[in-house]
């Protein structure tokens, strides 16, 4: 795809936690490997009250605190820093837009805006940017999720947003297609060709994703009591995942072509009716136990008052398509797990016959797992035979064929997922971000779950700290024949 860079990028929510963390050292780090466009200057805006040499100041503390100890360069930091100023801006204000677009400055040149605040702004924030000439063909907008919180209001936020960009200037991210082992799932597919002839509903009995987290609340109260397991998880980075599970081969490595795949998985999904909700999904809600040693609060006791909020999720999903007719997506995320662990587990259908059963040789079907975190690996459990004379009959055993990507790739950086999605805004290149019609078939599935937790007043079921959730979530597979791949 050929590169069309700016030349000045607009970083609104600058001072905050996200910036702090991850945005800063995400564009350091493009700097520091010279891969930011040599004169690109980088202008932070946010409610705090800093001038250029105050922002410049918090940006090195930032940069001392979350960048590990072998980035750091004092000349290639300087140098960063002197890409960076500042305008305070308070979004909900109209009048400050002017200031903001002075001093911005012209954007004949490109300019790229990300926009990493709450949801409530992106109207103001837009109308605001429109006003003052910030919003033309030569600038284009991320948008950091949530996008809305159901159909109705995501639809809302993507028609502000259209009145001063159209869809090729928008760039909503969700940061898990930033990822390097979620980019690999279209390698491993598309780039081996002994995958595709079983990649199908007559090779794969079912499929499992999980996003499991070992922490509760921490800093997040105010959002995730209005957001919950579902919205925050499953319509975003889950239903991401499954689709790249689950996509047709694009004919080309090129943004329209991948996300018009990923839109008809979107559209294959069937709907969750309130007669099925029941039986097809489980909510949870954490109460106090032991994780990793420690004795933690439940939910309710975090919050400091009772909440029906669920943080656990677990759904039985299909498809109605030709390729997935009758295979089941087990979708389980939760916080306060066993482990932290992220990871897409597909079971491979049973051999149709098995000339090992006279001889006492068990089989197990074949699965592949793909760890997106802690670790990244690819695992393909295969069945292989013991050694042995086996005159006692033969004896098979289940073993890993591993590529750890840690490992594999030991030479080349790890790069963390926004400093892609930064550079491709820069560049422009939309490959890995969300579509419209994608975000809304994703919120118009999630919302007909929750309105058939509300038709049968489904209340979350309680589930100890340190634990995969609640026994309903184990039932729901096993009321199939499968087991939750928690090894």
């Amino acid at each position: 795809m050929q590169r069309d860079p700016v030349g000045k990028l607009l970083l609104f929510g600058a001072t905050g936690d996200l910036a702090q963390r991850m945005l800063l050292p995400s564009l350091y780090n493009l700097h520091a490997d010279k891969l930011l466009p040599e004169k690109l200057q980088i202008i932070g805006a946010a409610r705090s009250d800093y001038d250029d040499a105050g922002f410049r100041d918090f940006a090195k503390k930032a940069l001392d605190k979350f960048l590990p100890d072998d980035r750091k360069d004092e000349s290639a930091i300087a140098a960063f820093l002197e890409r960076l100023s500042y305008q305070a801006t308070d979004l909900s204000n109209p009048d400050a837009f002017p200031a903001l677009a002075e001093k911005v400055g012209d954007v004949s040149g490109k300019l790229a805006i990300y926009l990493s605040t709450a949801p409530s702004l992106f109207e103001p924030a837009v109308k605001g940017l429109e006003k003052v000439g910030l919003a033309g063909e030569t600038v284009r907008i991320g948008l950091e999720k949530p996008l809305g919180y159901d159909l109705a209001s995501s639809k809302e936020i993507n028609d502000t947003v259209a009145i001063g960009f159209t869809e090729d200037r928008i760039f909503r991210i969700d940061h898990y297609l930033g990822k390097e082992t979620v980019q690999n799932i279209l390698a491993l597919r598309f780039g081996n060709s002994f995958f595709e002839p079983v990649w199908n509903a007559r090779g794969i009995d079912n499929v499992q994703i999980t996003i499991a987290e070992t922490v509760g609340l921490e800093d997040r109260a105010g959002y995730y009591e209005g957001a919950g397991a579902l919205r925050d998880m499953v319509t975003n980075h889950m239903l991401q995942l499954l689709a790249l599970i689950a996509m047709e081969p694009p004919a080309r490595y090129e943004p329209s072509a991948i996300r018009d795949e990923k839109a008809k998985v979107f559209r294959s999904l069937r709907q969750i009716t309130p007669e099925d909700a029941r039986q097809v999904t489980v909510t949870g809600q954490y109460v106090g136990g032991a994780v990793g040693g420690a004795i933690v609060k439940g939910y309710d006791e975090e919050l400091g008052k009772d909440s029906d909020v669920e943080t656990f999720v677990a759904i039985k999903a299909h498809l109605d398509n030709w390729r997935w007719q009758g295979v089941p997506f087990y979708i389980r995320t939760g916080k306060r797990m066993a482990v932290r662990r992220s990871e897409i587990a597909i079971q491979f259908k049973p051999v149709p016959h098995s000339m090992f059963t006279g001889r006492g040789g068990a089989l197990q079907p074949n699965t592949l797992v793909i760890r997106l975190q802690p670790e990244e690996y690819i695992e393909l459990l295969v069945m292989a035979k013991e050694p042995g004379l086996d005159r006692d009959g033969v004896k098979l055993r289940e073993v890993p064929l591993k590529l750890s990507l840690d490992s594999e790739f030991a030479g080349t950086r790890r790069r963390i997922a926004y400093e892609r999605l930064l550079l491709d805004l820069i560049e422009g290149d939309q490959t890995l971000f969300v579509r419209r019609d994608e975000v809304e078939a994703q919120w118009a599935w999630t919302d007909s779950i929750r309105a058939g937790w509300a038709a049968n007043g489904m209340k979350p079921k309680s589930y100890q700290s340190g634990t995969w959730g609640p026994n309903a979530a184990i039932a729901l597979t096993e009321r199939d024949g499968v087991t939750w791949q928690d090894d």
